[in-house]
């Protein structure tokens, strides 16, 4: 079966797999994410992983982390390579990114195989991947939000079924909304974005746990302090929503990334505090993502195939 590779970049996991043209997902794996040992060791840890992925012939019957249902054994060499990451992204390098600390980074960088590379954003990637594959039939407008949250925060915004990069391709910098002017400091040198309070790893790091799943442990035990940072981070995600609803009306607001594996704890919070801050105005619907934390790594692939 013909096939790309696809690698989607995050923060604290990189997320890689073989996926054929129709999105089936024939292997999946996932590496640590070398943040803490500087740009140079992230971005060669993402060649040594698109090299491994290229070499490898997944068995019949292998699994796939989507939920889509698996392919065959490949039998030969994949077609492209698709991969993305997260902060400012131009198709010929990583121009910046506050979760890494890199600046300028070309996509050739990213690895050394002889195959077409397709570099892309991550958050618009994933979103593109919603579009083909989690939202037919369900927003018939076709204006939708889609915001993984993970280590940080961004958005993909479609209008009209299409997605909008504006000027300069960078549209959907949702995670930098100053919910808190002057509050929490935020990787990228400002201070109070939506990011510092929402995102898993700001969640996580509020309550010195390693993740924010543990965080969410602690507030169904009742602990307290759990409990405030989590209340903390549905409102300014509420707050950063309501404003793009003032801006743009969507008829849809998609959430992914690992915080939306949450479900009821996050989603069903999030909605009545939404319709709070839009007392005047009917809300926007808001569920959690079909694809889960596949959607950049399906964006990933259909890149790859774009550049075949």
């Amino acid at each position: 079966m013909e096939h790309v590779v696809a690698v989607d970049l995050g923060g604290t996991t990189m997320k890689g797999g073989l996926v054929a043209r129709d999105g089936t997902i024939l292997h999946a794996e996932r590496r640590p994410t070398p943040r803490a040992e500087g740009p140079d060791a992230v971005v060669a840890a993402v060649s040594a992983f698109v090299t491994a992925l290229t070499e490898h012939h997944p068995a019949p019957g292998c699994g796939s982390a989507s939920g889509f249902v698996p392919g065959p054994a490949t039998g030969s060499a994949p077609r492209a390579v698709g991969l993305v990451v997260p902060g400012l992204v131009t198709p010929a390098r990583a121009v910046f990114s506050a979760a890494f600390g890199w600046r300028d980074v070309p996509a050739e960088a990213f690895t050394d195989v002889d195959l077409p590379v397709a570099l892309g954003h991550d958050v618009r990637a994933a979103g593109e991947a919603e579009l083909a594959h989690g939202l037919p039939g369900d927003a018939p407008s076709g204006d939708v939000l889609f915001v993984p949250i993970g280590t940080g925060i961004a958005g993909a915004v479609a209008l009209s079924g299409s997605l909008y990069g504006g000027a300069s391709g960078w549209a959907g910098q949702i995670g930098h909304i100053p919910v808190r002017p002057g509050g929490l400091p935020c990787g990228c040198g400002q201070r109070g974005c939506l990011s510092a309070y929402a995102s898993a790893g700001a969640v996580a790091a509020r309550c010195g746990e390693t993740s924010a799943e543990e965080v969410l442990r602690r507030v169904r035990r009742g602990d307290a302090h759990a409990r405030q940072v989590w209340d903390d981070a549905v409102e300014t995600l509420a707050l950063a929503l309501a404003t793009y609803t003032l801006l743009l009306d969507p008829e849809l607001v998609v959430i992914g990334g690992g915080l939306s594996l949450a479900g009821p704890a996050l989603i069903g919070p999030l909605r009545d505090r939404l319709a709070a801050r839009l007392a005047f105005r009917r809300p926007p619907r808001v569920r959690a993502s079909r694809l889960g934390p596949d959607a950049g790594l399906l964006g990933a692939a259909l890149l790859a195939w774009r550049a075949t």
